[in-house]
């Protein structure tokens, strides 16, 4: 393959995965008039009722409002046109950008694991996700301190492979309903598989087309 042909599938595909990321968003944010308040009629919330009020709420509210900013900063942060266009605001939003994984994100989605609707093992991939978001911010923040700068564009890619879990999760829904799958495994499976096959092809990218 030729080198154009391998740029112009990149922009291809760069392009499909920011509509993707960006329809999710507004599907979330469309959402929203049915979280607040919450209405335990809804997919997500059934079931949820009798432990929403002991300190759910404390993790979800905070998730799925910071939940499609990091997404949409990891987009941003990850355009290497806009890094050289604006390498400040490339700094500032970056330190914005750890600081919500750390503080929000990451630790809601720890707590909202321990309610995992399909049960203990689809927590634990839910827990595994939320540290494993952790874990590549910090590596990440940490080659930028020390200007290993390749490194810490390999951590950042795989955060945000991390991060677009929550854009998988929403292909899996959707594709259960088609299919018409309500099995428990399907919600099992999709724990683990939301983070594990993004994570698997970034890495599978990276060795064979860069």
């Amino acid at each position: 393959m030729s080198s154009p042909l391998i740029r112009r599938s990149h922009t291809l595909i760069r392009g499909l995965l920011a509509l993707l990321v960006l329809k999710v968003i507004v599907v979330t944010v469309l959402s929203y008039r049915d979280y607040m308040p919450p209405n335990f009629e809804v997919a997500f919330l059934i079931g949820r009722e009798g432990h929403f009020y002991e300190g759910y709420q404390l993790a979800f509210y905070p998730h799925i409002v910071v939940g499609p900013l990091s997404l949409l900063l990891g987009m941003l942060l990850l355009s290497e046109r806009f890094r050289r266009w604006k390498p400040r605001w490339h700094r500032l939003l970056g330190r914005v950008q750890v600081g919500i994984v750390l503080l929000i994100v990451a630790p809601s989605g720890l707590a909202m694991a321990q309610h995992a609707s399909s049960g203990p093992w689809a927590g634990w991939g839910f827990a595994s996700l939320a540290l494993a978001t952790s874990v590549t911010v910090v590596l990440g923040w940490r080659a930028a301190v020390q200007r290993r700068f390749e490194d810490h564009r390999r951590w950042m890619q795989r955060c945000f492979a991390l991060l677009f879990s929550a854009v998988v999760i929403r292909v899996n829904g959707g594709m259960g309903l088609v299919l018409g799958i309500e099995a428990e495994w399907y919600y099992l499976q999709s724990a683990w598989t939301s983070w594990l096959l993004p994570v698997l092809v970034l890495e599978l990218w990276r060795r064979n087309f860069t």
